[in-house]
């Protein structure tokens, strides 16, 4: 049993980070009422989903896949084992990350037209005003 909860709290400190910052994010979006606020924390969800894609393309003790261990370009014959990483999560997470900052650029874009519109940031009064 100890080992169990070694292995799996301990060894895997990083996934139970992830989780909060995506329990954050998640609870920022469905319970507050300020837009900004909303938006803030789907940016926090976001960062969470990309540190945690970053994360499983790790790999200890390996090198990047142009290079071989004893600094060999990728084309010439080795004739022993090199473990790599994979580099596919990454170059993704670049392109989540552009995708991530567009979409906060124009989620607050929005928020400024709607306050310059209604007055207000709040979901509940702007709700209110549009039901009137």
């Amino acid at each position: 049993m100890e080992h169990f909860l070694t292995e799996v709290l301990a060894d895997h400190y990083n996934y139970w980070a992830y989780i909060a910052l995506m329990m954050i994010g998640l609870y920022a979006m469905i319970a507050k009422n300020n837009l900004v606020k909303k938006i803030i924390g789907m940016n926090i969800f976001q960062t969470a989903i990309i540190l945690f894609y970053v994360s499983i393309g790790f790999k200890k003790n390996a090198t990047i896949p142009i290079l071989d261990a004893h600094g060999a370009h990728g084309h010439e014959v080795v004739a022993h084992a090199v473990d790599y990483i994979n580099p596919l999560p990454h170059v993704l997470m670049l392109t989540a990350i552009v995708v991530s900052v567009a979409t906060l650029g124009v989620a607050l874009a929005l928020v400024l037209k709607i306050y310059r519109e209604h007055g207000t940031l709040e979901e509940d009064d702007i709700l209110n005003q549009l039901s009137e």
